[in-house]
């Protein structure tokens, strides 16, 4: 993890998580499925005015009513009491009570209706033979109220059938005016202004759109006992307005590097007028070359701080206007230039951005094998070798070294923690054969260049990619991931990737899988068209890439049959 003396925003621990607990009651109609929704108070101290579904905090009395509620062999003991506050509130809240007698008819309206509200609920039930219906209670969803927020919620979002006898009524204190709505027709209102709700509750509608019937919507929570997913989001800012994000979004893991408590302060607006501040140490600078193979366009990085100097990863294309930033940008103290590879939009920039700093900073990285294209070549001052580290120091300024063969050695000396910025270099051909990528030993970072993208793929071109190549080095990348728990990835394309958890490591496995899954394609429709031509095999294996994008992915089909013939006997 990054060092809390490098975090751009002080340390401020969210407000901690009540439990609580909300169900979506549905119902079917001629029209589809629809769910019951009703308006909190304007005067509620948790979204006012909201459009919700019931739910609220898991009391203390929920847990002591297992005894008389129907219970699944799968639900736990904390599922089975987050089903029973569920229960209870939608009760309390609307008049609607999932308990049965025990030939399993569901409670009457009119034995709803002489029951207290604001009584003993357990007791109340018990009385009358009921028993909770907790094992027709399903979890869809786990929401944990945004990190920024003085009041936080950690909530199941759960499912069950409405019984059909019983009409919803609100209590006209906590809620009003219920409502069945179709999840299209809410978010439709919604986004005409006449039915705010709030994100939690927007995405789960938007879920539940592809979801025909109660019985789809059941039967797809039925499969787990585990919620289909758990989000707690994070916001940045774009064009100065709020953005929500979940954690499969792409800038979802920049927001949890530069805010890790949640301060909504980050802009996610891509732009190469200025360089955008990651850490105290590290800043990015992309430059003006958004495309389809670039993305955004190039992440040129700088490492270091004003007592150190600054190392500059990947100065990108020859753009002087882009180099003159990334120069000003280090206040022209730059102490190397480290190209990961050779491609076009990684390494013309290194001559020129030297020849703006006094004194020249050496290029370093691996030169350009045989096999580069000619727009490709490249040769660095010095060669770096496997696992050298780069280090700057207000101390000891810039120096290369390391031993070598101890290849995961990181020590630090401590009394040089908050003051040192410590590179280590580490071979990964795969998408070039001179690529490498970066380890920030000190800060848990790793710069992947084209290894590892965010929002795509690489391409592995032959016959300067290669396919086992890329795989091996992502085994490499996985272990390093491991031995110096680097928690983010700053790609060469795209926001930062990661989380304080094992999100870098998933993103990386993710990536391996999914070659080898494109692989297994690659394998079938050999099989299945054994004369065929690259061009046959090409439709059949990206049939759901783009057209426009198989020129490209026609290279990386090549390095999957390239890799394929050399494993066959």
């Amino acid at each position: 993890m990054p060092r809390p003396s490098q975090l751009l925003h002080p340390a401020r621990p969210p407000a901690p998580t009540r439990a609580a607990a909300t169900v979506l009651l549905l119902r079917d109609t001629p029209d589809g499925l629809e769910v019951l929704m009703t308006r909190r108070s304007s005067t509620a101290s948790f979204v006012p005015g909201a459009y919700v579904f019931p739910g609220g905090g898991i009391d203390a009395a929920d847990g002591c009513c297992h005894a008389m509620a129907q219970r699944r062999a799968t639900q736990n003991a904390e599922a089975l009491t987050q089903a029973i506050a569920a229960i209870r509130e939608s009760f309390e809240e609307l008049g609607v009570l999932l308990a049965r007698h025990a030939d399993g008819s569901w409670a009457t309206q009119a034995e709803v209706d002489a029951l207290d509200r604001q009584g003993d609920f357990g007791a109340q039930c018990a009385a009358r033979g009921l028993t909770l219906a907790a094992s027709d209670i399903y979890v869809l969803a786990r929401w944990i109220t945004d990190r920024d927020l003085p009041k936080r919620f950690d909530v199941p979002f759960l499912v069950a059938r409405v019984p059909e006898s019983q009409i919803p009524v609100a209590d006209e204190t906590e809620q009003f005016e219920p409502v069945w709505v179709r999840p299209g027709d809410a978010l439709a209102r919604h986004q005409a202004g006449s039915f705010f709700m709030i994100y939690p509750t927007i995405v789960t509608l938007e879920r539940l759109q592809d979801l025909a019937t109660v019985d789809a919507v059941l039967q797809a929570c039925a499969v787990s006992e585990e919620p289909l997913w758990t989000s707690c989001p994070r916001t940045g800012l774009l064009a100065g307005r709020e953005q929500r994000l979940m954690e499969h979004e792409l800038a979802y893991g920049e927001l949890a590097m530069v805010c890790p408590d949640g301060q909504v302060v980050h802009p996610l607006d891509w732009q190469s007028e200025q360089p955008v501040p990651l850490l105290k140490n590290v800043q990015r600078l992309t430059a003006p070359n958004p495309g389809a193979m670039t993305g955004p366009g190039t992440n040129s990085y700088l490492v270091g701080d004003p007592g150190t100097g600054f190392i500059a990863i990947d100065p990108g294309p020859a753009d002087d206007d882009h180099l003159e930033k990334l120069w000003r940008a280090a206040g022209g103290d730059i102490r190397m230039i480290v190209c990961t590879h050779s491609h076009p939009d990684h390494a013309p920039g290194a001559r020129p951005l030297q020849a703006m700093c006094h004194p020249a900073p050496p290029i370093l990285g691996l030169p350009s094998a045989e096999t580069a294209r000619a727009h490709s070549a490249f040769a660095p001052d010095r060669v770096l070798l496997n696992h050298e580290r780069l280090t700057l120091s207000r101390h000891g300024g810039a120096c290369c070294g390391g031993d070598f063969s101890r290849p995961w050695q990181t020590e630090v000396c401590p009394t040089e923690q908050d003051t040192s910025h410590t590179l280590q270099v580490l071979y990964t051909p795969g998408h070039a054969a001179n690529h490498l990528c970066l380890l920030l030993l000190e800060d848990g970072l790793l710069f992947s260049g084209d290894h590892i993208l965010n929002g795509s793929t690489t391409v592995v071109d032959p016959p300067d990619g290669d396919m086992t190549d890329y795989l091996n080095s992502l085994d490499l990348l996985h272990v390093a991931c491991t031995t110096h728990q680097l928690k983010f990835i700053l790609p060469a394309h795209g926001y930062v990737i990661g989380g304080p958890d094992d999100e870098a490591l998933a993103a990386i496995a993710w990536l391996k899988a999914h070659r080898l899954q494109r692989e297994a394609k690659v394998m079938a429709a050999m099989q299945a068209q054994p004369d065929g031509t690259l061009d046959d095999w090409l439709a059949q294996v990206y049939a759901n890439v783009p057209q426009r994008m198989w020129p490209v992915a026609r290279r990386s089909l090549m390095a999957h049959v390239a890799r394929l013939k050399s494993l066959m006997p």
